[in-house]
């Protein structure tokens, strides 16, 4: 995962959870990989668009304000990992990766990378509530799988289904 410089003297910041989740691993691959989902999981996520064959466009609301970004898919590996770097907008840059634990059970590990854009957002770093929105939305995540969220809704994201882009 690339390293991000920090912007205007402030320092990256990261996340890492893991979490297992009660579904087989092709599952939890497919619902993660489907991008225009994320707003069902992810709070203030409010649309993710797919503009190319590997970038997303992101729209969210941060700290009340609406945020856009664009973020290039950097790997897509069947039930193993997804990849991703911001290419404008919010600095940011993660993996998350697939485990199989059991035929029913997969560990989901999330690792993420920013840079908090401004005083607010650097104080809610440092003070946890960034991560703690994040876990929270990796509980949701393990929720809407567990309750058949990757079979019932799923679509096609149209981007391939494997390919490691340096």
């Amino acid at each position: 995962m690339p390293k991000f410089e920090p912007r205007e003297g402030l320092p990256p910041a990261s996340f890492e959870e893991t979490v297992e989740v009660n579904v087989n691993i092709s599952e939890a691959y497919l619902l993660f990989s489907d991008f225009e989902r994320f707003p069902e999981f992810m709070e203030g996520v409010d649309r993710v668009v797919k503009t190319g064959e590997d970038t997303i466009l992101w729209h969210a609301t941060v700290q009340g304000r609406s945020e856009e970004w664009v973020a290039r898919i950097t790997e897509l590996a069947p039930s193993k990992r997804i990849s991703w770097e911001s290419v404008s907008g919010a600095r940011n840059n993660g993996t998350v990766s697939f485990e199989r634990v059991s035929e029913t059970v997969t560990r989901v590990h999330m690792r993420i990378e920013y840079t908090p854009d401004g005083v607010v957002e650097n104080v809610g770093s440092l003070l946890g509530i960034v991560n703690a929105r994040m876990r929270a939305d990796l509980a949701r995540f393990k929720r809407l799988a567990e309750a058949g969220g990757a079979v019932g809704e799923a679509k096609s994201n149209g981007m391939s289904l494997h390919r490691n882009i340096q």
